[in-house]
Formats: C-alpha cells, structure tokens, sequence
C-alpha cells in the first residue's frame, strides 16, 4: 500500500476542514465560517479553511494540473491522466495541498451560497480538480464502501430564496432533489458519512435579529454536531454490483420495496412518493430506514 492511499492520523488533535466560497468577507458565508471556526476551536479541533477566492483556487481542470508527459496526449482524459498522476506523485502543488487537507481531516465542511442550484463554480472546480480518481474514489471503493467512509462531511450554505419556495410543492422544487447530486453524487460517493446540511434560507431578505438567530442556531448545532446520525442513503448491498447486472437494484430487493410507501431514497424512488425528508434530515432510531431490508 502506498504512502497516499494511508489515511491514519499521526498526531492527537482532531481536525475539521472548511472548504468556503465566497467573495466578501463581510457576507454571511463569512459569519457562518467564522462561527464554525470559533466554536470547532474551543471542541479542541484544529481548523483549517480553505478561503477559495482569497486562494484565487484555480476551477478549470485542465492539462496543467498534472506534471510530466501525459499517458495519452492524443487523447487526453482528465480521470484518467489525474489518476496515474496521483499515483506517481505528479499532481500540480495546488492539488497535492489541498489533498493533504482532506486526508488529515476528520470532519469537512462546505459553506458556500447556493448558485443555479449547486455550488459556484470555483468550489465545483475544487471539487473535480481535488477528489481526484485514486484519492478520493475508485470503481472499487465508493458509496458507503468508499475511501473517506470514516470522516464526515456537510454541506452549510445560504439562499436567496425562502424555505417554502422549495417546498414540494413551492415554484423552486423539492430542495431534497436539489441536494441529491451534491450529496450523494460526490460526497457519499467518495464515502463520506454525510451530515444533514446547515440551511440558511434567504439572510439577505431578513433582519439583522433573524441573521443572528440563524447564526447562533448554527453555534448551538455544532456543539452536538459529531453526534449526529449521518443522512440515510441506500447501502451498496442492495445492488448488483457487476456490469453483468447493470448496478441495479437486486430483485428481491426490488420486490420487497415493492410494498413500502415510499421509494428507497430521494434518487431510488422507484416511481413513489419521495421519502420525507431524505436529504435534510436524519432519521432517528424510532424511525424505519428504508435503505435496509429485514
């Protein structure tokens, strides 16, 4: 086993990364970081903030980033070259840096505001430059079989819409829809334990009282934080996991979800009714986890 593919601590304190998006530092992204900075400290955390914009964090994911001659220059595949290029110390220092961060954090925190949906785009590009294939993934090791399957993730961000415009039935949509890709298509996929996601919804249409409010429920939430049940998502175990059976969900399995009133997760639905909640809440212990069969 390589040194890169080795993700034990070697020294006591625990540490939490912040990966934050936003070019004010006196917007409330700002404060959100700075309370998450201030109470995660006096946890006993080291924290370390990756401030994107203040970085000038480069987003496109370009030939640049991989030092040395390409494996296929005539064909050039970013996955494909990124990945023998992490596997021989050939990654561009920016990447390598950030890379360093993520294997020593135990806890890793996005804060950002949403755009279009999803994240802006130098976090995207932190993203696909930084979870490279190798480090952060392989055919082999994703899902809740994942390489980070032991450190926890969250996403923390604000919005310019209200909570009820993504409502089911409000003019956004379900915001358990919108989530779905963030989480689980990067962060359980790389198999991080993924925490329900901190919402601030529309700050910049509040009062200063509200904004504070928001912030010291944030403070309060991150006192318990690592106690908290990580989202539900449906477990590898549940598939056919061979090209031979398409990666889909196995037939008893299938017939056994064919009596609940709800479909596995926010993405397997299986054409029914969402369930409840799946991607901002964790369920509790009294609740059944439609991710299992019995």
């Amino acid at each position: 086993m390589r040194k890169h593919e080795t993700f034990k601590r070697s020294h006591s304190p625990k540490s939490a990364l912040i990966i934050y998006a936003h070019q004010s530092p006196s917007s409330f992204n700002a404060a959100a970081r700075d309370v998450a900075v201030q109470e995660l400290k006096l946890q006993g955390y080291e924290v370390v903030v990756s401030d994107l914009y203040a970085m000038n964090f480069k987003a496109n994911a370009t030939w640049d980033d991989i030092i040395g001659d390409l494996k296929n220059s005539e064909l050039f595949q970013y996955g494909e070259e990124t990945m023998h290029a992490w596997m021989e110390g050939r990654l561009s220092k920016d990447i390598v840096a950030e890379q360093h961060k993520v294997k020593e954090a135990e806890l890793i925190i996005f804060q950002f505001p949403l755009y279009w949906f999803s994240v802006p785009a130098i976090m995207k590009g932190w993203i696909d430059r930084v979870l490279s294939q190798g480090f952060a993934f392989t055919l082999e090791k994703m899902y809740d079989n994942g390489i980070f399957k032991d450190k926890k993730a969250m996403l923390s961000f604000t919005t310019g819409a209200t909570q009820t415009m993504f409502q089911p039935d409000g003019i956004n949509g379900d915001i358990n829809v919108t989530l779905w890709p963030l989480q689980n298509g990067i962060l359980h996929f790389c198999g991080f334990q993924v925490l329900a996601p901190q919402i601030f919804w529309g700050p910049a249409h509040c009062p200063p009282t509200a904004r504070a409010a928001m912030l010291e429920g944030w403070r309060a939430r991150l006192k318990r934080l690592l106690a908290e049940k990580p989202l539900t998502f449906a477990p590898c175990e549940l598939f056919d996991l061979s090209f031979e059976g398409g990666f889909l969900l196995r037939p008893e399995v299938k017939e056994e979800q064919a009596t609940q009133p709800h479909g596995v997760t926010t993405g397997h639905h299986l054409g029914k009714p969402l369930p409840p909640d799946n991607q901002t809440r964790a369920r509790t212990t009294e609740e059944e986890d439609p991710g299992c069969t019995k």
